[in-house]
């Protein structure tokens, strides 16, 4: 069976290469871009099973990344994090259930958890 494949966006390089390593150790497969155009050009090259994106990033947002995947690849689950308050006074349109909020800092447990994913992949 194939591991669960999860896409890291954040400009913060260091957290999410630290992220790929803490889910690979876990028996994921991980990648890292640090900015949303990466992401849809890696979107478009591979499939993922889900995608974890910061809420705000300089040039496209999490908002905007969040909308292009939701009309481009509906099936993929997307969790977005930030290290700004709750995140959710700047975004209520996307908080219908569907897409949720990780606050920076957070476990892998968390992170596994809001994305469904079990401790063995």
């Amino acid at each position: 069976m194939a591991a669960f494949r999860i896409l890291l966006i954040d400009d913060e390089e260091e957290l999410i290469t630290t992220l790929v390593d803490r889910l690979e150790f876990r028996g994921l497969a991980a990648e890292a871009v640090t900015s949303g155009s990466a992401a849809l050009a890696r979107l478009r090259e591979e499939s993922f099973d889900a995608v974890v994106a910061d809420l705000k990033m300089p040039g496209m947002s999490g908002t905007e990344v969040l909308d292009r995947i939701r009309r481009e690849h509906p099936d993929i689950r997307v969790l977005l994090i930030t290290g700004h308050g709750s995140g959710q006074e700047e975004t209520p349109e996307i908080l219908d259930g569907t897409y949720a909020i990780l606050l920076k800092p957070f476990s892998i447990d968390a992170l596994l958890e809001k994305l469904g994913v079990g401790q063995d992949g």
